[in-house]
């Protein structure tokens, strides 16, 4: 291991909000050791009270990534302890307990891939936050070469952090939204995922604000335009590279094999909760509707469908693989990878069909006819969401 000045021990509360202490070089092996002692009852969602024992945070010596926004500093990924044991309300360590059972079920790796939305923000002269990008006034202005181009010291700058971190960034482009850009890195384990996804929020937070702007994931800033999603595709195998999601003869033509169906059957039975997890703001529901953005299409689902190559289903199949198109930036990618494997894991135990693909626009279909094909809605607000979630057994085991 490279040796720093500085380690940051770690982890993220129920929000997926990094929470940290600063360790001097000298003392780094306490991290691996007994790890760095946080006071539990600071920390959302642990469950800890104010006259309980320490949560201690020890770190994962694969997840030690440099921190180039803070010279000579490294962070160190940690699991939650709590009495010398890995703490249950720790999200990383319900994330490993869902990837354990995973394997246990089907002697295969769970493999994700996530993809980040962001706005890029700057103060205008009256205070008022707007888009950084210049003349951002396109009511279409996806992929727009202009506006990529304006700020693309910060997009470089955040991918060199990234690639310094082992993190591979395959492509970088400007979304459906004024001043909103994604960024896509290579698919891992769904441990490794969740891991580069909050690695990555770190690190385009900082490098924003070094830039003189704000780099918000909250799913639905603006009401004229799309919001924010983290669109997750899944596929399994016994290593990286294999696919135990894909079937070339699938007399359906998606390419998606047995064991992917019903791992689909999990998802669509369990959408209302998993809408709970995936999209836990107020502000997540905003994003979640079919009209009013000045693009024309707002790119969220609202119906619990899924269809061949569908960007306005539930789940969309891009072949070979499932992408989930419900979570939004402010999802824990812990809690949301455990979530997904127990819906998915429901789906192969009980041998789920998914039912029939929808392949139709359904911004435009009216209520009589979703009705027709059996199509119902996401939850429409946070408390519909966690009201569904707290009855779902498989989610709340």
């Amino acid at each position: 291991m490279v040796d720093f000045d500085y380690y940051l021990a770690q982890f993220v509360d129920i929000h997926g909000r990094s929470k940290a202490k600063l360790v001097p070089g000298k003392h780094k092996e306490a991290i691996f050791g007994v790890g760095v002692g946080f006071a539990g009852f600071a920390i959302a969602g642990m469950g800890m009270s104010p006259h309980g024992q320490e949560f201690m945070a020890i770190g994962d010596r694969d997840a030690v990534r440099p921190v180039p926004w803070m010279p000579s500093t490294a962070s160190v990924t940690c699991d939650g302890h709590v009495n010398g044991k890995p703490h249950p309300l720790d999200s990383r360590v319900i994330a490993k307990k869902a990837l354990a059972k995973f394997r246990e079920v089907t002697g295969l790796e769970f493999f994700s891939g996530l993809e980040p939305e962001f706005f890029l923000l700057k103060r205008g002269e009256e205070g008022a936050w707007q888009v950084a990008t210049e003349s951002e006034s396109l009511d279409k202005p996806c992929y727009d070469f202009r506006h990529l181009s304006s700020v693309s010291d910060f997009l470089m700058e955040l991918r060199a952090a990234l690639g310094g971190a082992d993190i591979d960034v395959y492509q970088i482009d400007h979304e459906d939204a004024n001043g909103q850009f994604e960024m896509n890195f290579t698919y891992a384990d769904g441990l490794r995922t969740a891991d580069n996804l909050t690695y990555f929020k770190m690190a385009a937070q900082a490098i924003a604000k070094k830039h003189g702007m704000l780099c918000s994931f909250m799913p639905k800033p603006f009401a004229e335009r799309s919001g924010s999603g983290l669109h997750m595709h899944m596929s399994a195998g016994k290593k990286f590279g294999d696919n135990a999601f894909e079937d070339a003869a699938d007399p359906r033509g998606m390419s998606l094999s047995p064991l992917a169906y019903q791992f689909l059957g999990g998802l669509m039975a369990h959408a209302p909760g998993l809408t709970a997890i995936a999209a836990p703001c107020v502000n997540s529901y905003k994003r979640l509707v079919s009209r009013g953005s000045r693009s024309g299409a707002t790119w969220a689902p609202v119906n619990i469908a899924w269809g061949d190559n569908n960007r306005t289903a539930f789940v969309r199949i891009p072949g070979g693989r499932l992408e989930l198109r419900v979570p939004d930036a402010s999802a824990n990618p812990y809690l949301l990878t455990a979530a997904i494997i127990y819906a998915g894991l429901d789906g192969i135990e009980r041998k789920l069909d998914p039912g029939q693909p929808c392949n139709e626009n359904l911004y435009q279909l009216s209520l009589a006819e979703l009705t027709a094909r059996g199509i119902k809605r996401l939850p429409v607000s946070l408390p519909d969401a966690l009201d569904v979630l707290e009855a779902d057994d498989a989610l709340c085991a």
